[in-house]
C-alpha cells in the first residue's frame, strides 16, 4: 500500500503529524491510524477467503485472467510477441536483427536524431531571414 513512500516523506509526514497534532495527541492518532489499516486489511482478507469459499473452483477461473494480466504487465513487446505469436521460438527475431542493418549504417552517426535519422539543417540565426523556394511558392 506504501510501497512508493520512502523514508524521507514518511519522516515530512511523521514531522507535519506532530505539528499539526502537537505531541500530546500524536501517539493516539497512530494508534488509531494502524488499527484502522489493519481492520481494513482483516475485512479485505475476510471478503476473500468468503468468495473463495462461495465460488469454490469458479474463483479459481476469476483470478486466471488477472493473473495472465499481471504477468504480460511485466514483459517487454519482444517478449509477448515471442511468446503469443512465435510460440516461445524468438530465432525468427533473432534472424531478423541479424538481416536488417543498423541504424547507424543507413542514416549515418551524426544524425540529429537520438537513434538515427536524417540530419537536421542549422538553425537559422537571430533576425535572419529564412530562405525562399521560389518553385516551392
Amino acid at each position: 500500500m506504501f510501497s512508493n513512500i520512502g523514508w524521507s516523506e514518511m519522516m515530512i509526514l511523521l514531522v507535519a503529524a506532530l505539528v499539526i497534532l502537537g505531541p500530546e495527541r500524536l501517539p493516539g492518532a497512530i494508534r488509531w491510524t494502524t488499527s484502522s489499516l489493519r481492520q481494513v486489511r482483516d475485512y479485505a482478507s475476510g471478503a476473500t477467503s468468503t468468495l473463495k469459499k462461495e465460488l469454490g473452483p469458479e474463483f479459481d477461473e476469476l483470478r486466471k485472467p488477472l493473473a495472465e494480466l499481471n504477468e504480460l504487465r511485466g514483459m517487454t513487446p519482444r517478449a509477448a510477441v515471442t511468446k503469443h505469436l512465435l510460440g516461445g521460438d524468438d530465432t525468427v527475431l533473432r534472424d531478423l536483427e541479424k538481416a536488417v542493418p543498423d541504424r547507424k549504417e543507413l542514416f549515418g552517426t551524426n544524425s540529429g536524431m537520438p537513434g538515427g535519422g536524417p540530419s537536421l539543417p542549422k538553425p537559422l540565426e537571430h533576425n535572419e531571414r529564412p530562405p525562399i523556394d521560389s518553385d516551392a511558392t
